[in-house]
């Protein structure tokens, strides 16, 4: 009898050891997945940025050693009066 249930729990092991692979795999396609979609939403906001390809590696530098807003804005932000003036519709954290 005794060897019966400690044929039960290995088994129920193996099949645990087998969803925690499962589950791994899962984890990494999903951190796989964030990582492109991050990738691809820096690559969109640096295209609406109109810079020259020639100028973005000296932006990002001067960024990076503090020289430059690290929001990578170039010019004032509006205040949230002003961009209701210019027809901007805002948003609730006035950017």
């Amino acid at each position: 009898m005794a060897t019966s249930k400690a044929a039960k729990v290995e088994a129920e092991i193996g099949k645990v050891k087998e969803k925690i692979s499962e589950f791994t795999a899962k984890l990494r396609e999903l951190e796989a997945k964030k990582t492109a979609i991050e990738n691809s939403e820096i690559v969109d906001i640096v295209r609406g940025m109109s810079i020259p390809l020639e100028e973005l590696a000296t932006m990002l530098q001067a960024v990076k050693s503090g020289a430059a807003p690290a929001s990578g804005q170039v010019v004032p932000k509006l205040k949230a009066s002003e961009a209701g003036a210019e027809g901007g519709a805002g948003t609730e954290d006035g950017e």
